[in-house]
């Protein structure tokens, strides 16, 4: 049974996605990431940036044995580093699911809302560098070859649905499905929602 690994957002704690997880595919393993240093996380001076949880996932998957796959389901900022994972060892990636992700898309371009300000007064001591967090992966995300899921609130301000189409319209094996009402958190608010569609998914 391929491990599923979730990783959340800039909010860093492995509690994000702990009511989703519960209700997917009980049996499967899985393990639940958080991120030093981002939201109430304690730090750590060997991560300064998106590359350094890129490689606490890649070290995660190598643990796994060189022939064992994974799935990858992410939130927001932990889109980016599940779409940089998939980059690097995309035979390793078995199935991706995004949630409300930026994943290499510019949000800004798509109506994205700003959220740093209201993020650090949430988190003052959270590690400054996520504020600079942005990259553009357009020209790349075509070559995510594996199945993908894409899962988008229609009320997100932050992550508006119009980044979900147009990760639908660069993945060459993605499906859109849109939750109505679901703002950035729709994991944990529409938790049962977002469950049964990822455990539809990955079964």
């Amino acid at each position: 049974m391929p491990r599923m690994m979730f990783l959340p957002g800039a909010s860093g704690g492995a509690d994000f996605w702990q009511p989703a997880s519960d209700l997917i595919l009980p049996g499967r393993p899985r393990h639940l990431f958080s991120w030093p240093g981002l939201g109430n996380q304690p730090h750590d001076d060997r991560v300064r940036g998106i590359e350094d949880l890129v490689d606490l996932v890649l070290e995660r998957i190598d643990d796994l044995g060189p022939e064992e796959s994974c799935d990858l389901i992410a939130q927001s900022m932990g889109g980016l580093v599940a779409v940089k994972v998939a980059l690097t060892v995309p035979g390793r990636i078995r199935r991706l699911v995004l949630t409300a992700a930026s994943a290499g898309i510019p949000l800004s371009d798509h109506g994205g809302a700003e959220w740093y300000a209201d993020y650090r007064r949430a988190f003052p001591a959270a590690a400054s560098w996520v504020g600079a967090v942005g990259e553009d992966l357009t020209a790349r995300i075509p070559d995510i070859a594996v199945p993908t899921l894409l899962i988008w609130g229609d009320a997100d301000p932050v992550s508006p649905v119009a980044v979900g189409r147009r990760m639908a319209e660069l993945l060459p094996k993605a499906e859109l499905k849109i939750v109505s009402g679901g703002t950035h958190g729709l994991a944990i608010t529409h938790a049962a929602e977002v469950a049964a569609l990822i455990s539809a998914f990955l079964a």
